[in-house]
């Protein structure tokens, strides 16, 4: 490997453990094909990431501020695994500027520095995107 691609290399954030939830990923899909709803999604894929023993938390309540004060309103996110990676679902024909937005906006207010935005909705197979802040 040259010094270039080894330097490529280091920069993907959270390498492994991204990898193994876009495994989860791929077999949730693999599985279930694509025509149901999120929630559908979301449970099989906490069921997938319990049998790799991938720790995650679902529709976790986080806070929002604004101007430093906090919100009433909140946000949740459909998973963060290792604590640290949020996981946005979504089940549509096609991913939308708004849906990557969405997941911009939850690294922000989260400051978490990966989010994997995922498309069960597509045909022939599953789309996720990389967010890295």
């Amino acid at each position: 490997m040259n010094h270039e691609a080894e330097e490529e290399h280091e920069k993907i954030v959270f390498k492994a453990e991204s990898f193994a939830i876009q495994g989860a990923i791929f077999d949730v899909y693999r599985e279930m094909g694509c025509g149901f709803l999120e929630s559908v999604y979301q449970e099989c894929l906490e069921r997938e990431l319990c049998r790799r023993e991938i720790p995650f938390a679902a529709q976790k309540k986080l806070k929002l501020f604004y101007k430093g004060e906090p919100l009433r309103q909140v946000f949740q996110p459909h998973l963060i695994c290792y604590g640290k990676i949020i996981v946005e679902l979504k089940a549509v024909k096609d991913l939308a500027p708004e849906h990557a937005a969405q997941v911009l906006n939850y690294l922000k207010a989260t400051g978490m520095n990966l989010g994997l935005l995922v498309n069960f909705g597509s045909y022939p197979k599953v789309t996720i995107k990389r967010f890295a802040r």
